[in-house]
């Protein structure tokens, strides 16, 4: 079996040090692709900053928690709260989702002007994901499938994670439930001819805390199209001031950046690819 592997840098847009992050593991190390916040602070700037690196595939980071939404709040108000701004995380997001409170139209409302806004900067959506995955729960996928299916995005991120042992239980549990609903999403992605989906994710499980030693033990799980999920950062400080997620970013930075881990890639069979030079399948 081949052995392709996608390195995909997450919350490009949000920060500027995750922005510039993500184009330095880019330009001297082994990412492939980011996803863009649409409605990140950094969002102007970032458009800028990528159109001048065509060989870095871009994508919408599609969110639906944390800021605010691109529609006016009282065109989404299943999605937002009293002062207009997203739910503050997936745990809000998930109550208000079972509970029956999240209206699909609104969901599809969001999500195209998200997608529009990285097309109308002239960015060419290759590929999409979301905050905090929340894009695989079931009446969301349908409303991603249809968006990907319409503005021509051949790569959804599909979280089926493969985690070494050492993982926390708490947070090995927490990603297990995940990538039950990536499984699911998975089945019905394979339905769509103009889809590309991977077939396995590494990195979740260990989100912000990536190193050379810890990817390296996850390169045996890696099979078919796998896709690295991480989150590079520079000026961490100013990065952990507004978002306490306790990740480290700079870390991420330097390991995707360490020619030991090209190296032990190249080494292990594994070809790194973008996703915009993915057949579909």
């Amino acid at each position: 079996m081949s052995r392709h592997l996608v390195v995909t840098a997450d919350d490009v847009g949000l920060h500027p040090g995750m922005t510039q992050g993500a184009l330095e593991a880019h330009e001297r190390g082994i990412v492939t692709a980011c996803s863009v916040l649409a409605g990140g602070r950094d969002f102007p700037r970032t458009v800028e900053l990528l159109r001048d690196r065509p060989s870095l595939a871009v994508g919408v980071h599609l969110a639906l928690v944390g800021g605010r939404p691109l529609s006016p709040a009282a065109k989404v108000q299943s999605l937002v709260t009293r002062d207009g701004v997203f739910l503050p995380g997936f745990g809000a997001f998930l109550r208000r989702y079972y509970a029956g409170r999240i209206h699909l139209d609104e969901v599809d409302r969001e999500l195209r002007l998200q997608i529009e806004a990285l097309l109308g900067a002239g960015l060419a959506v290759r590929h999409a994901n979301g905050h905090q995955h929340l894009h695989v729960l079931p009446r969301v996928y349908e409303a991603v499938l249809r968006l990907a299916d319409e503005y021509g995005i051949g790569f959804v991120r599909t979280p089926m994670d493969r985690q070494p042992r050492r993982v926390p239980l708490a947070r090995r549990l927490a990603v297990f439930l995940l990538s039950r609903f990536g499984k699911a999403a998975h089945r019905r992605a394979q339905h769509h001819p103009r889809l590309r989906a991977g077939d396995a994710t590494i990195g979740i499980a260990e989100a912000g805390h990536l190193t050379c030693e810890r990817i390296t033990e996850l390169l045996p799980m890696v099979e078919g199209l796998t896709e690295l999920v991480c989150h590079p950062g520079v000026d961490e400080r100013a990065i952990a001031a507004e978002f306490p997620w306790g990740y480290e970013w700079e870390i991420e930075t330097r390991t995707l950046c360490d020619p030991a881990l090209r190296r032990a890639i190249r080494e292990a069979g594994i070809t790194l690819v973008s996703p915009a030079e993915l057949p579909i399948s």
